[in-house]
């Protein structure tokens, strides 16, 4: 089956002090995560800040990382949103930069029904050729697509993956059962990576890649190598790394855990907030416990 990777890591998005963006450091990260163990990059996701990213600044970030990495990884993009004109007509704007795939959250605030999630998305594939990712995300779209909708959706062509972010193992092994083989299904938690794996998941969109990537490389190949024991120990020494980079809003934590490492992710956006002392010093605690500072 061919893949996107097997770990595509949700990249923060690096700002300057006064909150611009800061596309030289985002090209030195991408450059950093493809590296250190990522096999492709999502652009302008949760993660990434999308939902304070003008327009103008996301086209400028996907060329940037594309120009950085684009020829060594995957260069998927965060395109979507809960306007479906709009999300064509940015999706259609990256496919001209030739970047390698499209990230589509479910509309978020309207809450559409199902039969809305299948003709907002359809209406996206009907009008691009990129290969496009569904991302359910219940816990920030206050939606959840059920795998009766994503089923539909892998029948058309371009939709070729869902990026699974329920948090509810039942459904993720509803969708596998559902889907042609070739879906790719991937998780879109961490500390679900495995699981995920063991009923028919390809790989993770990963926060915590931006640090421990290469660790989550040989927790999948220990996997897919069938030596489920390793890929268990792995998984459970990882697992604080999992839970502390989640300990507030996503991606404070990660933000922060990328600035220790030296990395130079600057400030958040409003209205989030910098991480407090305690939060910094518990992410800190543990990076240097797993060896990652």
């Amino acid at each position: 089956m061919k893949t996107f990777g097997r770990i595509l890591t949700a990249m923060v998005t690096p700002f300057n002090d006064d909150l611009s963006v800061n596309y030289k450091a985002a090209a030195n990260l991408a450059k950093h995560l493809v590296a250190n163990g990522n096999d492709g990059l999502v652009v302008a996701g949760s993660t990434g800040e999308a939902a304070t990213l003008a327009k103008e600044e996301k086209l400028k970030l996907f060329a940037t990382v594309l120009e950085a990495v684009g020829d060594k990884a995957t260069v998927i993009v965060g395109t979507g949103s809960n306007d479906t004109r709009a999300s064509i007509a940015l999706t259609q704007d990256a496919e001209k930069l030739g970047v390698h795939g499209s990230l589509l959250v479910g509309p978020y605030y309207n809450k559409p029904p199902q039969e809305g999630y299948y003709q907002h998305f359809k209406a996206i594939a009907d009008n691009t050729g990129l290969p496009l990712i569904v991302y359910n995300v219940p816990g920030r779209t206050a939606g959840n697509i059920l795998p009766a909708t994503i089923a539909r959706l892998a029948e058309i062509k371009n939709i070729v993956a869902v990026k699974e972010s329920s948090g509810n193992l039942d459904q993720v092994s509803e969708i596998v059962r559902s889907v042609p083989k070739d879906f790719m299904v991937y998780s879109g938690d961490d500390s679900l990576t495995l699981p995920i794996l063991s009923v028919g998941g390809v790989g993770v969109v990963s926060v915590a890649g931006h640090i421990v990537a290469k660790r989550m490389q040989e927790m999948i190949g220990a996997f897919f190598a069938g030596d489920v024991a390793a890929a268990r120990d792995i998984h459970l020494e990882l697992m604080p790394f999992f839970k502390v980079i989640f300990i507030t809003t996503n991606p404070i934590p990660v933000k922060t855990a990328v600035n220790l490492a030296g990395l130079g992710a600057g400030p958040v956006r409003p209205p989030l907030i910098a991480a407090t002392t305690a939060e910094t010093e518990q992410i800190r605690k543990v990076m240097q416990d797993i060896g990652a500072l």
